[in-house]
């Protein structure tokens, strides 16, 4: 895997490369809180392991960005120790948390067990469907349909990469809620989710009456059930 290190402790920060190079991952390490940032933006890293006491931007308000558009792992490392803060943490979005002083190899048998508890994640830049009739450029952010680029709303562009994600799961209106209106003007209301499905729809549907990308599961929710390119 890739590994972002966003670590202000040069020692740490030395010492977390050599055990993950050991291990065969690729590592990349930012000294602060912003151009952690900015890298994970540019490289999309398979691992994030994040200190939250930075000098400049928080790790808290790092996770936050991050985890509006991205579902990559994270493992926070953090002198914060109280359970209040290791609950934030998880609460913000984090996939564990583990307290300095730590072993290195402590975090990399926590790195592990998280790869085995979200299995392997897409990575790829690029989602293709249905022989390339719906193709979705994650770096880009941008959708195209039979070809041409659609604009979708950040709205619509979550909902769809939430779904495109897991072709075939059911979402529920509240699990699609939860996972859109992050930082964003949003009425709060799950029957609105229909509204953003329905204008969803008509940017990436030919028929939308007749979908062949979204499909309603009455009673539950939406599923994506277009079929990925190999």
């Amino acid at each position: 895997m890739h590994v972002l290190v966003i670590e202000d402790d040069p020692t740490m920060a030395e010492v977390m490369e050599a055990y993950l190079k050991r291990e065969g991952h690729e590592v990349t390490c930012a000294a602060n809180g912003q151009k952690g940032l900015d890298l994970f933006r540019s490289l999309h890293p398979d691992f994030l392991i994040l200190d939250l006491m930075l000098p400049d931007l928080s790790g808290e308000a790092i996770l936050t960005a991050v985890r509006k558009d991205f579902d990559t792992p994270v493992l926070i490392l953090s002198a914060k120790s109280a359970e209040e803060e290791r609950v934030q943490g998880m609460v913000l979005g984090a996939d564990d948390y583990v307290v300095k002083p730590f072993s290195p190899r402590e975090v990399i048998v926590r790195m592990q067990a998280i790869m085995r508890r979200v299995g392997k994640r897409d990575t790829s830049e690029v989602w293709s469907f249905a022989g390339k009739a719906l193709v979705i450029h994650l770096r880009e952010r941008t959708v195209s349909v039979e070809g041409s680029e659609v604009h979708l709303t950040p709205i619509e562009y979550r909902l769809l990469t939430a779904m495109a994600a897991h072709p075939g799961w059911v979402f529920e209106r509240a699990e699609l809620l939860e996972r859109v209106q992050e930082d964003l003007f949003f009425d709060g209301y799950e029957r609105s989710i229909d509204v953003h499905i329905k204008n969803l729809r008509k940017k990436i549907e030919s028929d939308p009456k007749h979908p062949r990308f979204i499909e309603t599961v009455f009673g539950m929710g939406y599923r994506f059930k277009g079929e990925r390119d190999v």
